[in-house]
Parts: C-alpha cells; structure tokens; sequence
C-alpha cells in the first residue's frame, strides 16, 4: 500500500493513493487522526450509545435512535450496497480503525470522558449519515402543524409555513461562461447548518490514478457527498426542502402475549423488543422499540391512546444513495455528475454542477415518495389506504441554466416536493447580486456569500411607519429604523434596535389570546420540542403572522407600537454583533462562550447567521463552509469553513479560519504537489 499525505498551510490534508480504495483507507486514516472525538461522537450517536460518556443530557437522543432504529436501518442499507461499493466503504472504516487510537491519544475529551476508542464496522458510516440527516426534512413539524389544525382549524395547518427552527439549508449558484470574466463557469455557495465544533465539514483533497478531487467531506463518511471538484466538473447542492417522512397515526392493542398494529389490511403483528441505554451517572434506561408495517414508532403516546411511527425511505427500501460517492468522484462531465445523482437517495437536495466543456446542470436529486397530500402535511391514520405510497415521483425536476442558475431552499424546482420552503428573500438577493455583473471572478464572489440585507423586515417596518401618538423617544426609534439601509452589520447599531423591536415584536404576537392554546408544549419527546415552541414558530412566521392570520391588524399594530415604546425606554447596549456572537454545538462544551465572535447577517440575509428572534440574539446555524469552484483553473477556487482543519484542542489548525469565516475571506485550494507540505508516518 502506497500512501502519501501531504498538508497546506492550513493543515488541510492532501491525500495520494495507488487506487480507490487504497485512498478511501488512507481518507478514513487521516479523519481519525484529525478528528478522533469527532469521529466516535458520531459512531455513537449512529447507534445511540452517546449517554454512556456524556451523561444524562445524552439520552433523548439515543432514546430516539433506538427507536427509529437507525443503527439497523443502516446495517439494511450496506447489505443492499454493490459489491464495489461495499468494500471502498469498507476500506474507509478500515482506515478509521487503523489511525483511531493514535487520534484519540491527541484528543484530551477521551481522557476527560472515559471513552476509549471502539471499532468501526462498515454500517458506520451509513449510520452517521443517517443520524445527521434523519431530521434534516423536520418531519417534526408534523406534529406542530397537527396541532394548529387541532387548536385554530383545519384552514389554518399552513399557517406557520417557513424555513422553521429545526431545518438547515444553504445558498448556492451557478455563474455560467458568458457571465464570468474567464469565460467558464463559476459554482459558488454555502451550506447552512447548526454550526459544530469541530466542523462539520472537512475540506480534503483525495487523489489516485483514477480522479483528483478536491472538496468538502462529512467526517465519517467516505468521499465528497456534497461539495467538490474534479478539475474538470464540479457540483454542490442545497436542501430542496422535500417532503419524504411520514408520521402515520398507529393503533395498538396487545394480544396472545405480542402487539399489533392497526393498518388498511386489518391488524397485523408489529415487531416488539427492549433495549438498554446506559447512562454515565445515572440508572440505566430501558426503551421499548416498536415496528409496524409503516416503520418504527417514535411517539409512543400521542397524547390520544395512540402512538405515532416514521416512514422514509431508506427504511422502507433499504437503499441510503452510497453508490452515487465513488461515483461523483470519478465524474468528468456534467453528464458523469447528473448520472451519478440519479443513485441519489436522501436528503433530497437540489444539486448544480458545471464543466470546463461549457455544461451546466440543475435538478433535484433523490428519493420522495408519491402519496396523498396529507402525508405531507400532517399526522395521517396508518388504517387508512388513501395514505399508502405509491412509489415514487421519477423524473425528479430539472431547469435548463440561462446565464445564472441560484437554490436558496426557496420554493421553486422543488415546488411539488414540498410543503415548507424558506422565504424568498435570499434566492432573489443573490439573484438581484449576481445580475449586477458579467465579469464575475472566484474573489468577487465574497460580495454575495457575505451580503447582509435583510428584506424581512419590511412588514414590520411597513406597520411602524403608519403608527400615529407614539412617545418622543419611540417615534425617534420608528424614523430612526425608517431610515435604516435594512443591513444586519455586526457593528451596526440601527440592526441592532430593528432586532430588539422584532424580539419585542415577536413576544407580543406569541401571547395573543388567538395562540393561547398553542403556549403549551404537548408531552411528545423532548427531542421535539424545538419544533413545538410558540416563540420560535412565531419568530419565523413573523412576515406572514404581521400581514395576515388570526392576529387582528388592530393587534398587530398595538403590538408594534408596544414593541417600540419598550425599545426606546431601554435600548440595546452597542450594536448588533454584541448580542448576535456564534453559539456553536459541542459534546463536551468548555463554558467559554466569551471567544466566540459577532457576526453579520441574520435568518433572511444572505449571509444566514440564524438566531431565535424573541427568545436569543445568539447564532447557533450559518455556514458551516463557504466554496467557489472555479471551472477555468481549479487552482483558482477558494473555500473555507468556521474552525479549522483540525478536531484537536489546542492544535494549531483547530480554529485557524474562524477569523476568516467571520469576516467573510475565503482560503486558496491550493493543488500543486510542490506548494504542499509532506507528512511523514510518526
């Protein structure tokens, strides 16, 4: 075996294998090194064992993978794999196990925890990509919308309907040849996710006699799912906002010592067993896991004698899109990218790619199910045979690229997959952005990944500038804001008093008798709440919610008015960057949240640094990278991500990019063997 590692400066591994699977080992290898803790937070939380090492915070997790059933789910999906494909997954955990405990020597969390390093099997990394998307679609919000029908009719289920607090999305375009001062495409963007630390991209390059491939990888997973370059063709996707989960309501009864659920042939027999979640610190936890014929039950107690289970696809088909990695990585042309996503299964993303023969391409990719409407927007009855799938919806959606092509999570070629898409406010930013030039280069593209206007704000403002009798000080506040360029500037002081009057704003509208019955969370798992809250449903819906719905214009404008008054009696204290500062998610956080910066932007910005509007200014989702693809030279191309290349405490590249990623500058991709640095085996 013949393996080279190389680094750049900014310890990004470069990676130079004999063949494929040589080089997905030596990628596996590397990833442990890097990223020890990162990689076994993962492992574990694929198969739902993370309460053991850190306590009882842990369990609602594990107690929602032992019932969806993910580990199992993604064991199905390997035994399903080609033969070929197996084994260059295989010759990743390979790599992993090989580099693990020397990783974990460098990582003091495994000292601080008493985890010791395990073994990675080859359903690993089905696993981890399973538990990082298993909420990506926010089947969740089925049970938030369930309840506004319940509480405020059936008219009103859409009510809420926006980029919600639990979805991720992400800004991505394409600049084709005669927009581009080179006259080749430009792919640019940055995918929107809870911000990780350590990231949870890692930029890598992977290189064999085969391909050359420069971009971003999950860690944990083989390959470059989502982001990359091959020097001749390059791609990168968004979340298209599909609908593919349903959440079926399921009726048990237990007979002749076993279980059965209630489905449109009648009852039949479900599948019923026990497991234990130990917990470091406290009693075990013993979970009782569930199976119908429509899938696993994940809410055991609806509230109403019922219990509700999960059905998506790779559970029910056994295909998770592993096929589609090696061969993206392979791809030369647009033509090889389009065939290789077509294997692609879940998350349903939208995905653009460009070459240097002039090709473009834009579609959706993935697997969504064709069923009744309703599946789509709520809780459905599993007796009920209008709610069985009917296979599924082929061909996906596809749009030829004129000039530009932008995703932004908007509603759009994805339109008919979906229920809930973010407003349209980026889409048509970056658009407005991009339409301002035919000289695009891969440096100009920072203008767009770090544009903060916020065009969200306009309902709000639109109702304080017709208020009438206000105090001094508030209608000093209102013409202030009246005047505001709508920029979400760090330093900026006027975002920062648009940000108190919407929480305020936000708070008002939440306590309205018209919401009152939707205040109290009902006892679903506490894993759900986030979807379930009042305040962040509001905060999100706040354009919808201030120029329609049950809240009377009356009300709206008393609550603006109070909003106002409030604000100016006790105004923020500097600008918008000293409460908006990045929240990042750690396992084992370390309690000094002093370190991390303000940022720009905010949720409708293009630059999407989201808070929770009435409940925090702090930003917990953003880019979790930024990239150009530069299709004229792909030593032109530039990225960079929030932290480092390194999951290593203390280690030089940990959070080298973070003051980078803050001001919006992105690193070289550098490609010349002979500008990198060769690593010799310790």
């Amino acid at each position: 075996m013949s393996i080279e590692v190389y680094r750049d400066p900014w310890g990004i591994p470069h990676l130079r294998a004999d063949d494929p699977r040589e080089l997905a080992h030596a990628q596996g290898r590397t990833t442990a090194h890097d990223r020890a803790w990162q990689l076994e937070v993962e492992r574990h939380r694929a198969q739902g064992t993370t309460a053991a090492f850190l306590g009882p915070d842990a369990v609602d997790w594990d107690v929602f993978v032992r019932r969806a059933r993910l580990a199992d789910t993604a064991r199905r999906c390997l035994d399903r794999l080609d033969d070929e494909t197996r084994a260059w997954v295989t010759a990743y955990t390979d790599g992993v196990n090989a580099g693990l405990a020397e990783g974990a020597r460098r990582s003091r969390e495994f000292t601080a925890t008493g985890l010791e390093p395990g073994v990675w099997e080859p359903w690993v990394p089905l696993g981890v990509w399973l538990s990082t998307h298993i909420l990506f679609a926010g089947f969740p919000t089925k049970l938030w919308r369930e309840r506004v029908a319940r509480v405020l009719g059936d008219e009103q289920v859409e009510l809420f309907a926006t980029d919600g607090p639990g979805t991720a999305g992400s800004n991505g375009w394409l600049v084709d040849g005669d927009r581009t001062a080179t006259g080749a495409a430009l792919l640019a963007g940055d995918p929107h996710r809870f911000i990780e630390a350590p990231g949870v991209y890692q930029q890598i390059r992977l290189a064999c006699p085969e391909y050359d491939v420069v971009g971003l990888a999950v860690p944990g997973v083989p390959g470059l799912a989502h982001f990359g370059h091959t020097g001749t063709a390059a791609w990168a996707i968004t979340n298209a906002m599909a609908d593919y989960q349903d959440l079926y309501r399921e009726r048990l009864r237990h007979r002749d010592g076993g279980t059965e659920a209630l489905g449109p042939d009648g009852w039949r027999p479900a599948r019923v067993h026990t497991e234990t979640i130990e917990v470091r610190g406290a009693a075990p936890v013993t979970v009782e896991v569930v199976e119908t014929d429509r899938g696993p039950v994940v809410v055991p107690d609806d509230g109403e004698g019922g219990a509700l289970s999960l059905r998506h696809p790779p559970r029910v088909t056994g295909e998770l899109g592993f096929a589609a990695l090696p061969a993206l990585l392979a791809a030369r042309t647009v033509a090889d990218v389009d065939r290789a996503v077509d294997r692609w299964v879940e998350p349903v993303n939208v995905v653009q790619a460009a070459d240097t023969e002039g090709g473009t391409l834009h579609r959706v990719a993935g697997h969504v199910p064709v069923r009744h409407r309703d599946n789509m927007l709520r809780v459905v009855p599993a007796w009920e045979p209008a709610h069985e799938w009917r296979g599924r919806h082929e061909p996906l959606p596809r749009a030829p690229v004129d000039g530009v092509a932008v995703m932004a999570n908007a509603r759009g070629l994805a339109g008919p997959l979906g229920v809930e898409f973010a407003p349209s406010h980026r889409a048509e930013r970056i658009a407005r952005l991009l339409a301002g030039s035919r000289e695009w280069t891969a440096a100009g593209m920072a203008a767009v990944h770090t544009d903060t206007h916020l065009a969200s704000a306009r309902p709000l403002l639109d109702l304080a500038a017709g208020l009438d009798g206000l105090t001094a000080p508030a209608a000093a506040l209102r013409d202030r804001l009246l005047r505001w360029d709508r920029h979400m500037d760090a330093d900026s002081v006027d975002a920062a008093l648009y940000a108190a009057v919407r929480g305020e704003v936000v708070r008002r509208v939440a306590a309205h008798a018209a919401f009152a019955p939707l205040a109290e969370i009902p006892a679903y798992p506490a894993l759900f709440r986030p979807w379930l809250a009042l305040v962040p449903r509001v905060a999100y819906a706040l354009e919808t919610l201030l120029t329609s719905g049950p809240v009377p214009p009356a009300d709206r404008e008393a609550a603006v008015r109070a909003a106002l008054e409030a604000t100016a009696a006790a105004p923020p204290d500097g600008p918008w960057g000293a409460t908006h500062r990045l929240a990042p998610w750690a396992a084992l956080p370390d309690g000094d949240d002093a370190r991390w910066p303000g940022l720009d932007g905010d949720h409708d910005c293009v630059l999407s640094t989201s808070s929770v509007p009435g409940v925090t200014d702090r930003s917990a989702r953003g880019p979790a990278a930024r990239y150009v693809w530069d299709l004229a030279r792909r030593e032109d191309s530039l990225w960079v991500v929030p932290f480092g290349a390194s999951g290593v405490p203390g280690d030089p590249h940990e959070a080298d990019q973070l003051p980078l990623w803050r001001r919006g500058a992105l690193t070289p991709v550098i490609t010349d063997w002979n500008r990198l640095s060769k690593e010799h085996p310790a």
